[in-house]
């Protein structure tokens, strides 16, 4: 039949002879290769960077980083799987140059370096800065749920313990009944309780005294969930789960190409307390004075926001309603006018609610308004179902959310652009690289593993704003630190050419 042929198997071919010659000229693996070529493995504190003159030869750092690398750049991010692509796949044939070490060997690596790994990632974030791909004039920060190595059956909090509890009461009970009831319909003679009836009652106690464990466990430590599999994880919300056991993921990301900055996880379910610290991170990486940040409304917090104005971080948040007075129909607070020339709100009825005392809520130093003429008020019944009057609380520092909300109304642009930056490496990562959950357990050990992520995220960013040979040209423009340097990438910032000539 007319189909197109492939070759004989039997017939001998002739490949070519030069493993170099079975990868392109423009093909990633040649950039991976060349930049992990450059880094200090010794400096950056990678294990057997400085091999010991005796014992048996460990492999060489910088090729189990290339082979880590280059999986997580293609999906592969199991040591398993990757110990099968050292066999299969040319491409890692030849950045390992034929090397195949065991899956045990690889997995050590991401466990035995990962101080080593998460400064990689930081490395190439300075790289890419001296190559001038960051503007650093606005950062949006963003976090996501990672699935966590640990089943939501496996996580306990103090209330589905409780109500555990409470059921194998109730069938503990119910068995009990069943017995008393048959003997009963025996008319009181003496029978053995059914072996299996037993087994399932002792085996009720034994999951009661393992639940009152938790417990109490749960007591003596303050935490509120309690996780078998992976103890650091924690039950969170997610969009289309309803819930899973998870990470919360954050990340901070530049607005020029969307690369990411920088990152932090933690086990909290919300992002309320995560605006200052991804903000320091930022500013402690590129020592920065000042920029812009632009988060969603999971993120304010008056404190928070305080923080980052404090230390010259100007931020653009929206404001949720999380008035309970709108859902009843009456007046929140966006309905009163803030005077603060004399220190006063104008209510609906144009009268002054003026401060009196000082009351602590939250942490946080709240001035009381209030007027007498509210008992009185004709429009009282749209305004409060108290019998008193209506209050208003005023935090001590509210002035400079004040500020905020104004420069959000002049500049919607911003709080619209934040979407498009900080969601593509989150979508990026997740579904086109299929980093969408955890491989490994702890806290230390997934950030491990996001380093990588963000590191692959990255690199595969700038190879396609760049090209993968005008960056390998710009490695051997370091290495010979020649004068035409710049001839080679005429975007690259003056501080980069005379890096690379003196």
């Amino acid at each position: 039949m007319r189909y197109v042929q492939g070759h004989n198997r039997e017939q001998e071919t002739m490949f070519p002879s030069v493993m170099d010659d079975y990868v392109t000229e423009d093909n990633p693996v040649r950039f991976l290769d060349a930049y992990v070529d450059t880094l200090d493995l010794l400096k950056l504190g990678f294990t057997h960077a400085d091999p010991q003159a005796i014992g048996r030869k460990p492999y060489n750092p910088a090729d189990l980083l290339k082979l880590y690398i280059y999986g997580y750049l293609n999906r592969v991010r199991s040591s398993r799987m990757l110990e099968k692509e050292t066999i299969k796949n040319l491409e890692v044939i030849w950045l390992l140059r034929g090397l195949r070490p065991d899956f045990k060997t690889i997995a050590d690596f991401r466990k035995d370096n990962k101080g080593a790994l998460k400064k990689v990632h930081r490395e190439f974030v300075l790289y890419c800065r001296e190559l001038n791909l960051f503007a650093l004039e606005l950062i949006a920060i963003d976090g996501s749920k990672f699935a966590a190595v640990n089943h939501t059956r496996k996580v306990f909090s103090k209330k589905k313990i409780e109500k555990m509890i409470k059921e194998i009461d109730q069938s503990i009970n119910n068995y009990l009944e069943n017995i008393e009831q048959n003997d009963k319909n025996e008319m009181g003679a003496s029978h053995s309780v059914d072996n299996k009836v037993k087994k399932k009652i002792k085996h009720l106690k034994t999951q009661k005294s393992i639940l009152q464990g938790y417990k109490a466990e749960l007591d003596e430590t303050g935490e509120t969930q309690i996780a078998l599999t992976d103890p650091e994880c924690r039950i969170m919300r997610t969009g289309h789960k309803g819930q899973d056991a998870c990470y919360n993921v954050q990340s901070a990301v530049d607005s020029k190409h969307k690369l990411v900055v920088d990152f932090d996880i933690t086990n909290e379910g919300n992002d309320l307390h995560q605006l200052d610290n991804m903000t320091n991170r930022v500013k402690e990486l590129f020592q920065i004075e000042s920029f812009k940040a632009v988060a969603d409304l999971g993120y304010f917090e008056k404190n928070e926001i305080k923080n980052c104005q404090d230390n010259h971080v100007e931020c653009y948040l929206p404001e949720g309603n999380k008035s309970q007075n709108s859902k009843k129909g009456l007046y929140t607070i966006k309905d009163f006018q803030y005077d603060a020339e004399n220190d006063c709100f104008i209510c609906p009825a144009k009268r002054q609610l003026k401060g009196t005392r000082i009351r602590v809520h939250s942490g946080k130093n709240e001035k009381d308004y209030w007027t007498a003429a509210c008992r009185k008020c004709q429009q009282k019944s749209k305004c409060t179902t108290s019998k008193d009057v209506r209050h208003l609380y005023r935090w001590e520092q509210e002035g400079i959310i004040d500020e905020m909300r104004q420069r959000v109304k002049e500049n919607p642009e911003i709080i619209a652009a934040r979407r498009d930056i900080v969601e593509h490496p989150f979508g990026t990562i997740k579904y086109t690289m299929g980093h969408y959950y955890f491989l490994c357990k702890g806290l230390e050990m997934v950030k491990t593993e996001m380093s990588l992520s963000f590191l692959a995220y990255n690199m595969k960013r700038v190879m396609n704003i760049i090209g993968v040979k005008q960056l390998i040209s710009i490695i051997k423009m370091y290495k010979m630190k020649t004068r035409d340097f710049k001839c080679y990438f005429p975007f690259c910032p003056i501080k980069v050419y005379k890096m690379a000539v003196l």
